[in-house]
């Protein structure tokens, strides 16, 4: 490690020490002062005894209030010692003055015998305290500065704190109304919208934006954005590509990593470089990105920028998380929605390796072919019922039993030419529910010819590259075949699709569609209604609640006009 160069040392050392502005044009109370605080390290150790133990305070003198204002403004001040009566400016105006400059800069007025009353009225306009020059001592003027740091430093506090309290109150509700959006809203570029819109409606946030990554380029698109400066997304370029200068900053690291990123002070940071200027124009001065991801899908990312530096603190990051992890949750439901009703689909086509290989071996041999029609998703397993066609009973089931991915089967009807059947696969299940947490189901599997094939179904927009990347994640041996697309209206329905898609919940459509693939329906049955609630794990007399359940949504669906 290199050693600090002497400018860094002289910089490191004049931040140590304690540095007093004294604003007093009478020379011999000047030099009084000066000499009372060099004589002293007290102050500095009473201050800081860690950092400053054995340094004399700094003390910078100027005999005019316009040069003292120009001292406070390089921002080098600990403390002011104020005479009140200087050559350009007297009285309670030069308190008034140097208070508009000072911030959290504490004030001591310095008065005469005459003028302690003065000395009460500055206390009451913002000066920490007041010394009466013929009335100092050493050990008075220390014990004086003392205490005016240490209380202005617990105002510090206090006010922080209160105003941390107001952003996490104010983000809470935030929160809430974007919960209320998720149950309003039935279009992701609404919800989104919406979030933006709600954001800017308070004054403590200037802008919101949310943007996507490019599949193709990793930049980060804009889609959605309410506020101050919608103009600065046609001015900026941002990526999520590590290894891009643009891809370095809070969106970008939001992006990879999945983290909530804040920017405590965007005119400073030098993170925020490549956006600085244009955000300055702006009057941005701290932002937020929040991810929007779920699982392992990442939908994108949620800019928010304020005009006050340190806008976002360390309370409020799990509140902005979770207004984040809402959103998500909320474009899986509806993307969800989307596949299960949208007539135009995208059917993604895959070959898989080492699963059923006692099955996929038969097809080879047998020139037979399995088709499996329906999936289920159990608790604990999937449960997937089809056909096997050209295949003896005997020769399906040792198949069956030979294969590991399968733990129980059930010949459900031997008609001519085909079995039906149902299995038990526990082992699928995380394919499966990888495909549908991310907006897609598997609409069939067939084996035949050697091979194990199963569609993907889509709806139209979704990012179909990201798709093919999850399940070739979730599991070896898968290769992509075909993608085409569909009009799932063609397809021959029976009975309302809306019944199943929009007034049913998960369980009760569970237990609908095993009941029916199971043969519930049939006469004779194919299935009892134990053993159906069995493979779904809940309890027979649950199982006949739901089915009775979608029974009258449907009929009502049907006869109830």
């Amino acid at each position: 490690m290199s050693e600090p160069d002497s400018d860094d040392a002289t910089a490191t050392e004049a931040a140590e020490l304690l540095r007093i502005l004294l604003v007093e044009d009478n020379p011999g109370d000047a030099r009084l002062i000066e000499e009372m605080l060099r004589d002293t390290a007290e102050l500095a150790q009473r201050v800081s005894a860690d950092e400053r133990e054995g340094r004399t305070p700094e003390v910078a003198r100027e005999s005019r209030l316009e040069a003292g204002l120009e001292r406070l403004r390089s921002g080098s001040v600990d403390v002011v010692l104020l005479d009140l009566n200087l050559p350009d400016s007297t009285g309670l105006e030069t308190l008034e003055r140097i208070g508009t400059e000072s911030g959290d800069v504490p004030v001591v007025v310095l008065t005469g015998v005459r003028d302690q009353r003065v000395g009460v009225d500055a206390i009451q306009r913002g000066a920490q305290d007041f010394l009466v020059k013929d009335e100092v001592t050493s050990e008075l003027l220390v014990r004086t500065i003392y205490h005016a740091i240490e209380r202005a430093r617990q105002e510090r506090i206090r006010r922080r704190q209160r105003e941390q309290l107001e952003a996490f109150n104010r983000l809470n509700r935030i929160g809430h109304d974007v919960t209320h959006a998720v149950i309003t809203t039935e279009t992701r570029s609404e919800l989104e919208q919406r979030v933006c819109d709600r954001l800017v409606e308070s004054d403590a946030y200037r802008f919101a934006w949310i943007g996507e990554v490019n599949p193709g380029s990793d930049q980060v698109v804009p889609k959605v954005a309410a506020g101050v400066g919608e103009d600065y997304l046609e001015a900026i370029e941002v990526s999520a590509d590590a290894d891009d200068p643009t891809g370095q900053g809070p969106s970008g690291r939001a992006i990879r990593t999945g983290n909530v990123q804040v920017m405590t002070d965007i005119h400073t940071d030098p993170a925020f470089e490549p956006w600085r200027q244009q955000a300055i124009e702006r009057d941005y001065r701290s932002s937020v990105a929040i991810p929007i991801t779920h699982e392992d899908l990442v939908y994108g990312v949620l800019n928010v920028y304020s005009g006050q530096p340190r806008a976002f603190t360390e309370p409020e990051i799990p509140v902005l998380a979770r207004i984040g992890d809402v959103i998500a949750h909320a474009i899986t439901a509806i993307e969800r929605k989307d596949a299960l009703v949208s007539d135009t689909v995208v059917e993604l086509e895959f070959r898989l390796e080492e699963l059923a290989e006692p099955l996929v071996e038969l097809s080879a041999t047998e020139a037979c072919s399995i088709e499996i029609d329906q999936l289920v998703s159990g608790d604990e397993a999937l449960l997937a019922y089809g056909s096997a066609h050209d295949v003896s009973r005997d020769a399906f089931v040792d198949a069956v039993e030979r294969t590991e991915s399968v733990s129980e089967v059930r010949i459900l009807a031997a008609r001519r030419g085909a079995l039906e059947f149902e299995l038990v696969a526990p082992m699928a299940v995380s394919l499966f529910e990888t495909v549908a947490t991310h907006g897609g189901r598997v609409e069939s599997a067939t084996i035949a010819d050697g091979e194990f094939r199963f569609v993907v179904e889509l709806s139209r927009g979704r990012d179909t590259r990201q798709m093919i990347e999850l399940i070739q994640d979730e599991r070896d041996g898968v290769t992509h075949l075909a993608q085409r697309t569909t009009d799932r209206s063609d397809r021959t329905e029976v009975g309302p699709r809306s019944v199943l898609e929009d007034e049913l919940t998960e369980k009760q459509r569970a237990a609908l569609e095993t009941a029916y693939y199971a043969g519930y329906f049939d006469w004779p049955r194919g299935s009892t209604g134990e053993e159906i609630a069995e493979r779904l794990g809940i309890a027979p007399a649950t199982l006949n609640q739901h089915l009775r359940t979608a029974e009258r949504k449907f009929f009502d669906s049907v006869l109830g006009e």
